[in-house]
């Protein structure tokens, strides 16, 4: 990265702490952010063995308040929000017209607000969007002085209840405020792994210190970017800007558990026509999971043909899957390829690589459901 570059970039409150520890920084959603410390494969299977702690501050964070602002928010999204209850959080995602995603993001129940977490690379546009369409109907109020963590893996309760013992009642899915080691957080039992774990709001001030906190527990050690896009790939999770963006549908991306039976029935969200449809008679494609033969990764736009050699659809996401040992892989494929077990050609460096499709996830979710 140039002196140029690492100037255009902004920097999260734990910038100094990765430093130190001998992060990678390189440049992500506008960013200096670590890639990794000691190595992404290292830290994957350590993230899937003990805990790890993800800076994830680039992420934004708001609340949304007003009369009722579950009920103002359900105009965007297709995910039941105003009977959410209070300390619940529900995964849901901003549509257009034609029911493409915006983005995807949390959206928590705390009482007297919603507290939402957006994308990086989308909050200047989301926020906007969000505040312009709900004006009148609820506030949004930006949290830019809020810092972000997520500690995860097997024993990422067991390393948080040292410091805050109330959070080993958690179930998978909710939140509630949390004194770790006296500093005041907001946390919820949620993660982009597939493990169990928290993510954890904190005033960014307060930041480093909790950051230490945490990574002075028995087995927690620092993570990368790099594992945490290999450990959700592996968790088959989605990755906005890959595998879903504005000309995906969740019905498309298998995400059709979002929309609720009461939205189902109730519609009144963006692009319901063209959702509600896909429901009731299938989309022409989905996203499936692909496992390629032998040992080489199928990257992104990689091809995807049928054994006559007849183009079917392209890899969103693919790389090694250190947990898997092998190569892992997700994209689109017309909806008559994506049974289990159907056999792929998948053209790399010009050449077909036999794969075939798999159930997601690659590995088992762990998550904890009280």
């Amino acid at each position: 990265m140039t002196d140029a570059q690492s100037c255009d970039l902004k920097r999260t409150p734990l910038y100094s702490l990765h430093l130190e520890l001998g992060g990678k920084m390189v440049p992500f959603a506008g960013y200096e952010m670590p890639v990794q410390y000691e190595g992404i494969l290292a830290e994957h299977l350590h993230a899937r063995d003990q805990a790890v702690l993800f800076d994830v501050s680039h992420m934004g964070q708001a609340r949304l308040t007003g009369e009722n602002p579950g009920k103002a928010l359900e105009t965007l999204v297709p995910g039941a929000i105003y009977d959410l209850p209070d300390g619940k959080m529900r995964y849901t995602v901003l549509l257009n017209e034609l029911g493409g995603i915006l983005d995807d993001l949390m959206v928590t129940q705390r009482g007297d607000h919603l507290f939402l977490v957006v994308n990086a690379a989308c909050k200047d546009d989301d926020f906007p969007f969000i505040a312009e369409r709900l004006k009148g109907q609820a506030d949004l109020e930006i949290l830019p002085d809020r810092a972000l963590m997520a500690l995860q893996g097997p024993t990422a309760a067991a390393a948080l209840a040292r410091l805050a013992p109330e959070c080993a009642h958690m179930a998978f899915m909710t939140a509630r405020p949390l004194a770790v080691n006296g500093i005041d957080c907001e946390a919820t039992r949620s993660g982009y792994t597939g493990e169990d774990g928290y993510e954890i709001s904190v005033a960014a001030d307060r930041a480093e210190d909790l950051a230490r906190a945490l990574l002075d527990q028995p087995g927690v050690k620092p993570a990368g970017l790099g594992a945490r896009d290999s450990l959700r790939l592996e968790a088959g999770l989605s990755l906005y800007g890959s595998d879903i963006d504005e000309t995906t549908t969740p019905i498309e991306a298998s995400l059709g558990w979002i929309v609720n039976k009461r939205r189902r029935e109730e519609a009144g969200f963006p692009g319901a026509d063209t959702i509600l449809g896909q429901i009731a008679e299938g989309p022409a494609r989905r996203i499936v999971g692909i496992k390629p033969d032998g040992k080489a990764p199928a990257r992104a736009h990689t091809e995807i043909q049928d054994g006559a050699g007849n183009t079917i659809g392209e890899i969103t996401s693919g790389g090694y899957g250190p947990s898997v040992g092998g190569p892992v892989a997700m994209g689109y494929v017309k909806t008559e390829f994506a049974k289990p077990d159907t056999p792929l050609q998948l053209i790399v460096r010009g050449r077909a690589l036999p794969a075939r499709v798999i159930k997601l996830p690659f590995t088992q979710h762990r998550y904890y459901r009280g």
